[in-house]
């Protein structure tokens, strides 16, 4: 498979230092005012359970939409993209999505995930190896807000066509800065022609949106009071997640759903040694999720070297599927 490479990438250097740059982030992040984490470290095995959880609640619209509108349009994706592409996912997870893609695409040669869990990250790429032999698959552990770099086959192959699939809205984690900077990064790894695959979340009603980011269930709460488990059980902390809620809205302003942990009493948190002080009311900004418009996400592509070749949309237009050219 090349997944020969696989063991490499979990070598105890590679681990030493995606522990120390958590932990790094983690004291960073709660020195600021106000205190916020990066969310991209909800993915831990539990975390992207969890996540895995959410997508199938009732409220959370965006996995079930997005599904049903890729069955719709992967027969003209394939077209659109040819035979014996390489097939490049960023947070890749589980890999629900890419399973569709990949049958409908004509003879894919090689599929890249890239995912920041190296748990799940070889779980789904041992477990999709069975289900299409002929792929070449080349599992990467890298956190997509930073430069990847690419297995050396991928890298010489300039004859096939290269595909970047971003499914699932992850781009709303984004704001503006950072969506010109991950694209910027994404159109380095194409050639001329190359594809960009990327589903986005649209702006709507506040209610649909406040609702899937509070499902009844409280499997969103936990997924992000999952993050202090996290840094209890990595970094000796001592967190009572008891004293902390989950807590997340929609700002129009911003066109972003915010979530955010809230301190329920006065405390000392300790972590690694070092004490932290919260007030009663005070929160942790855990995550924004930005609602985009067609043409903002066809602004934003222009300004950093992609045409926007083509958009689908669903028939409440909750979501959408853009296909970018490099240019």
């Amino acid at each position: 498979m090349t997944l020969n490479n696989a063991e490499a990438i979990f070598e105890d250097e590679t681990a030493y230092s995606e522990h120390t740059q958590f932990l790094q982030d983690v004291l960073s992040g709660l020195r600021q005012t106000p205190k916020q984490l990066p969310c991209k470290y909800f993915y831990d095995e539990r975390g992207s359970i969890l996540f895995t959880e959410i997508c199938n609640t009732p409220e959370y619209y965006i996995t079930r939409t997005e599904l049903a509108l890729l069955d719709e349009i992967l027969p003209e994706v394939a077209n659109l993209i040819g035979e014996n592409a390489n097939v490049i996912e960023y947070g890749s997870g589980e890999g629900r999505k890419i399973r569709r893609l990949l049958a409908a695409l004509k003879q894919p040669k090689s599929y890249t995930p890239i995912d920041i869990s190296p748990e799940i990250l070889l779980r789904s790429a041992i477990r999709l190896k069975h289900e299409f032999p002929n792929i070449e698959i080349h599992p990467v552990v890298g956190d997509y807000t930073q430069e990847v770099e690419l297995p050396i086959t991928l890298q010489s192959d300039h004859r096939n066509p290269r595909l970047v699939f971003f499914p699932g809205s992850t781009i709303s984690n984004f704001n503006p800065d950072e969506v010109r900077s991950f694209l910027t990064n994404v159109r380095s790894l194409l050639q001329p022609g190359d594809g960009f695959l990327l589903g986005v979340d649209l702006v709507k009603s506040p209610r649909v949106l406040h609702d899937a980011y509070n499902d009844k269930e409280g499997v969103t709460a936990d997924f992000n009071l999952n993050l202090l488990r996290r840094i209890n059980n990595e970094f000796e902390a001592d967190f009572d997640r008891h004293q902390f809620e989950h807590y997340a809205f929609f700002n129009p302003q911003a066109s972003r759903v915010e979530m955010h942990l809230v301190s329920l009493v006065r405390q000392v948190v300790t972590i690694a040694g070092q004490k932290f002080y919260f007030e009663a009311g005070e929160t942790i900004h855990t995550e924004n999720s930005y609602k985009h418009s067609i043409e903002s996400v066809a602004a934003l592509a222009a300004q950093c070297g992609f045409a926007h070749s083509r958009v689908w949309t669903d028939r409440k237009d909750l979501f959408s599927i853009h296909y970018l050219t490099r240019m």
